[in-house]
């Protein structure tokens, strides 16, 4: 009998084990998925507070009681206007001539760079990965002064400037307000924030196995074709991470816009201008009474749109590099 009991008490035990686990394992997932919502709406909140305030009328704005479904939709009026402010197709083909082309330019010479400190030994490769860091640490409107000046006379180890001492003939290119401002930083890896992009490529190239590379070494290859054959293939992860900032980076980029790029507006920097630009629109259109605020939001998720839709489709594949190159903070 006391056998039973006893086997009966630890059943009972057990049981009620079972139970408060359980019990404690949906409290955490309960505490879990409201710390997660609550994240989740803060991070949000600014995006579906613009998308709620770029769709309502003015008469509508002004009623506080109903936040988040409009009275009354001005939907049409809100982003009709505010593309005619923006010149929206007119802007959107210059970023992506002047700004999305620099970028996918930056993606390929910051990983040529990168191999070179990640694989070679050379004289003065301490000092030239400290100058990289430098990079890192300079914000660009330091040095945008200095790159003005040298792109109104762009001169190469003052080539042309002896040429034009000794024949008088000045022949030092002005490539300000043209492709070539903005092309020229990129195709030397001296684009916007391309220190960050070489240090993720080069932490990356180190993690290859280098045993791949000195194999097709010994088949002949040399170090050029070890790095298009070899180490570009099996570096999609990086490459994906590096493309995503890049684009986006190149794409909210205004302070380079904004001073070597003379009558041509990307769309940051027709963002920048929004309020001043919208006043003149309103002015010509005889002062009517504008939703102001809703034209501001509206042009903000025209200029957001292209950026989000492009992280929508990579998001999977980009957490899953980020993860892989390990990029923490």
């Amino acid at each position: 009998m006391i056998n039973i009991k006893e086997k009966l008490t630890e059943q009972n035990l057990l049981k009620y084990k079972s139970y408060g686990k359980k019990g404690a394992d949906i409290l955490f997932a309960l505490f879990r998925y409201m710390i997660l919502l609550t994240v989740g709406y803060i991070v949000l909140y600014p995006l579906l507070s613009m998308i709620v305030t770029s769709i309502q009328s003015l008469d509508s704005m002004r009623e506080s009681i109903r936040m988040w479904i409009p009275t009354e939709f001005a939907i049409k009026d809100n982003y009709t206007l505010a593309i005619d402010v923006m010149k929206y197709g007119k802007s959107l083909g210059v970023t992506l001539l002047y700004m999305m082309v620099p970028a996918v330019l930056q993606i390929a010479t910051c990983a040529i760079a990168a191999y070179g400190f990640a694989r070679f030994d050379f004289k003065g490769k301490g000092i030239l990965t400290a100058l990289l860091f430098i990079t890192i640490l300079v914000p660009d409107i330091m040095i945008v002064i200095p790159r003005m000046v040298s792109y109104t006379r762009l001169d190469f180890l003052g080539i042309l400037g002896l040429l034009d001492k000794l024949t008088g003939i000045d022949l030092r290119p002005n490539i300000i307000n043209t492709v070539w401002a903005m092309y020229l930083p990129a195709l030397f890896g001296a684009g916007v924030r391309s220190g960050i992009l070489i240090y993720i490529y080069i932490q990356f190239f180190k993690g290859l196995p280098k045993e791949l590379e000195e194999a097709a070494w010994v088949d002949g290859a040399n170090p050029l074709r070890a790095f298009i054959s070899i180490a570009i293939p099996s570096s999609g992860v990086v490459i994906l991470t590096v493309a995503v900032f890049s684009l986006i980076w190149h794409w909210n980029e205004i302070v380079n816009s904004s001073m070597f790029l003379s009558g041509k507006m990307p769309l940051s920097v027709q963002i920048k201008y929004f309020s001043k630009n919208m006043s003149a629109i309103l002015t010509d259109h005889g002062n009517r009474d504008y939703n102001s605020v809703a034209i501001k939001n509206s042009a903000c998720i025209l200029f957001i749109a292209p950026m989000l839709v492009f992280y929508m489709i990579v998001q999977r594949w980009f957490i899953e590099s980020i993860d892989r190159v390990g990029i923490t903070g």
